[in-house]
């Protein structure tokens, strides 16, 4: 057994009707995946999937209440399926797919989206942008290898309802996505895939809640402290 100078935790998540935890390896992001929501940032909704990451440790369970982000002025909310890996794989064809996937949950990808806007400007990475501490908060994973496309995703801040959309209206549903992805990198357990959010996204101030639903899936929620 090996020994090391330091323990680090391991980020996991709950699993719906199980007292086992999925251990979270890595969160991969699917950029504009749905028409409206690109629209709506004036880029063309036909463009392949493009990825990005968040840390692991970036994931706070649904219920927290979280600490207003620093060096933000404009927090916002996006709304995502999440998928969960259970089964690794490269260059995974779209018809083999749902085979890897161990489950699904909703997700919030909490972006600074002042920080984002500078770094596009100056044609910079957004890892500050979207990969900072408390920036995905997720729900309990429901296990199984499919998920209806007319299935209702919404968020909600403060109970008013901000984004509206349905899992079909996704551009690259998540077969493709999960293909394209395992073109770039060797998906493994552990991994997640949000999945991309619909048009409606905006901002969450301090001591507002935030909820992310979907048809079929426990609720992912949080709030800002004051």
């Amino acid at each position: 057994m090996t020994d090391f100078i330091f323990p680090i935790p391991t980020p996991s998540i709950k699993i719906s009707g199980r007292s086992e935890r999925f251990a979270v390896r890595r969160i991969f992001c699917v950029g504009r995946n749905y028409a409206e929501h690109a629209k709506e940032f004036g880029n063309d909704e036909r463009d392949p999937p493009f990825f990005f990451t968040k840390p692991a440790d970036a994931v706070v369970p649904s219920g927290a209440a979280l600490t207003y982000p620093s060096l933000t002025q404009d927090l916002h909310h996006e709304a995502e399926l999440v998928v969960a890996i259970g089964t690794g794989g490269r260059d995974i064809l779209a018809k083999d797919a749902t085979s890897h996937i161990f489950g699904f949950a909703c997700g919030n990808d909490l972006t600074r989206r002042d920080l984002q806007a500078v770094a596009k400007s100056q044609r910079r990475p957004w890892d500050m942008s979207k990969a900072f501490d408390e920036s995905a908060v997720i729900g309990e994973i429901v296990p199984g290898q499919s998920f209806s496309p007319d299935a209702a995703i919404r968020c909600r801040v403060d109970g008013q309802l901000r984004q509206n959309a349905k899992i079909g209206d996704m551009t690259w549903p998540v077969a493709d996505v999960i293909a394209a992805l395992s073109s770039h990198v060797s998906l493994a357990a552990g991994d997640l895939i949000m999945t991309g959010t619909p048009a409606g996204v905006g901002p969450v101030a301090k001591g507002q809640t935030c909820c992310v639903e979907i048809d079929g899936l426990p609720e992912a929620k949080f709030r800002y402290t004051v």
